[in-house]
């Protein structure tokens, strides 16, 4: 198996950016699959009246599929260098926790709730934003290391 440059000089932190971002695009497509979605013929556009559920758990809509295709894209684009790849993590950490409140503070039956979120989405993106916080500033403190 031939390795690249790149993969060869890639940090710690830049392959955490990588993997991290590959799951949210595996995330974002998974959102789209009937039968992995329950209930795919309920999903709106946005908004808390769509009732697909990504593994029959995580309520989704075609906007929150496009925010995890999305995030998903930019942890890999910003896999590239070590600045970026930390400030996708800790960047996106940090908006995971915002939207974790966000999902605590809003009424799931309200308008306002229009990603759509529910409680298992809640939770998630908590446990998403200490993560990708804690790869971003743990990974970061030897920023010359690459992987051996």
């Amino acid at each position: 198996m031939t390795s690249t440059r790149a993969e060869l000089t890639r940090t710690r932190l830049q392959q955490a950016s990588l993997a991290v971002g590959v799951v949210f695009l595996i995330v974002g497509i998974l959102g789209f699959i009937p039968g992995i979605t329950t209930q795919y013929n309920s999903m709106g556009a946005a908004g808390h009246e769509s009732m697909a559920m990504l593994f029959g758990l995580f309520q989704v809509s075609v906007l929150h599929n496009i925010v995890h295709l999305i995030f998903g894209v930019a942890g890999i684009a910003m896999a590239r260098t070590w600045d970026s790849a930390r400030l996708f993590l800790i960047g996106g950490g940090i908006i995971y926790l915002i939207l974790w409140v966000y999902g605590l503070i809003v009424s799931q039956e309200s308008a306002a709730n229009f990603v759509p979120l529910n409680t298992a989405d809640d939770w998630l993106h908590f446990v998403l934003g200490v993560v990708m916080i804690a790869l971003g500033v743990l990974l970061s403190r030897h920023p010359h290391r690459a992987r051996a």
